[in-house]
C-alpha cells in the first residue's frame, strides 16, 4: 500500500487541538512513526521473535494498542505454534480499518480478530504473549496499574508481556538532554523545528510519559516474576515482564 508523508505540522496551526489518533494521523502514520521513534523499526521485529517464544497452543496474543498493525503482522509472521488467535486491540476506528487493509494483503495460517475498544476495559483472557507497544502513556495515569494487573490476571503462566514507552528521566539534566538528541533525531528525518514544536504542542497532553522505575515497580506489583528493560533509544524504551 501507498505511504503518505507526515506533513500535519509543517505549516503554522493558529488554535492547536489535541493529538488524536484520526483520519489524518491514520494516513501518514507509518511515515510518521518512522521518522518520530528512535528503534521502533528494531522493537517490531523483536516483538515478532518474542512472541515466537512465548506463544503457546491454543492460546491468545493480544496487540493492545495496535494501530496500523506492525507489531500484529510481526508476530503472524513469526508465530508457529497451533491454535493460536491474535487479538489486534485498538480504540481508534481509523486505524483499526487500515489495519485491517494491511491485514488483509496478507497470506498466513495465524488468525487475526481486529477490536474496536478500550483496552482499559477489555477482558483478558487464556494470553500466553501481549504487547502494548507505545500504548500505555496514552491511558490515564489513575488506570495504568489496573491496566496492567488485568493483563497479568488474564495470562497463562510463563507468558510474556512486551511494554514499550517514551520514558521521563527522575534526573532533569539527563531528561532534558535525552529530549534534546531526540529532537536532534526527528531533524535529522527532515522535521522542521516548526513541526516539532507544534507536534510537541499538541501530544503534550495526551501522551504523559513515567520513569523506567515507575513501569518496573508498576509490573512487579502486579505479579511478574520477572522485569527487565531490554531496549533504549534516547528517551524511548521497552521491557519484558514474565508470568
Amino acid at each position: 500500500m501507498s505511504q503518505e508523508t507526515d506533513n500535519i505540522y509543517a505549516s503554522p496551526h493558529a488554535n492547536l487541538s489535541d493529538f488524536r489518533f484520526d483520519d489524518q494521523v491514520a494516513s501518514v502514520f507509518p511515515d510518521m512513526i518512522k521518522r518520530s521513534v528512535p528503534g521502533y523499526s528494531h522493537i517490531i521485529g523483536c516483538i515478532g521473535i518474542l512472541a515466537e517464544q512465548y506463544a503457546t497452543e491454543h492460546s491468545r496474543i493480544y496487540d493492545l494498542g495496535c494501530s496500523l498493525g506492525a507489531a500484529t503482522m510481526s508476530m503472524r509472521h513469526r508465530v508457529s505454534a497451533p491454535g493460536v488467535m491474535i487479538y489486534a486491540v485498538d480504540n481508534s476506528e481509523a486505524m483499526l480499518k487500515r489495519s485491517a487493509d494491511y491485514l488483509d494483503t496478507e497470506d498466513s495460517p495465524v488468525p487475526v480478530k481486529t477490536v474496536c475498544a478500550d483496552i482499559s476495559e477489555l477482558p483478558i483472557e487464556n494470553c500466553s504473549f501481549a504487547v502494548l507497544n507505545f500504548t500505555l502513556q496514552f491511558i490515564a495515569v489513575e488506570k495504568r496499574a489496573a491496566t496492567i494487573q488485568k493483563i497479568y490476571d488474564g495470562m497463562k503462566p510463563g507468558g510474556a508481556l512486551v511494554l514499550s514507552e517514551k520514558l521521563t528521566m527522575e534526573d532533569t539534566r539527563l531528561n532534558q538532554l535525552l529530549v534534546d538528541h531526540h529532537h536532534d533525531f526527528k531533524r535529522a528525518n527532515g522535521y522542521s523545528d516548526l513541526e516539532i514544536s507544534q507536534k510537541r504542542q499538541a501530544i503534550e497532553r495526551v501522551l504523559l510519559p513515567e520513569t523506567a522505575q515507575a513501569h518496573i515497580d508498576r509490573l512487579t506489583h502486579a505479579g511478574f516474576k520477572t522485569v527487565s528493560q531490554w531496549f533504549q533509544s534516547f528517551n524511548f524504551a521497552s521491557f519484558i515482564a514474565i508470568k
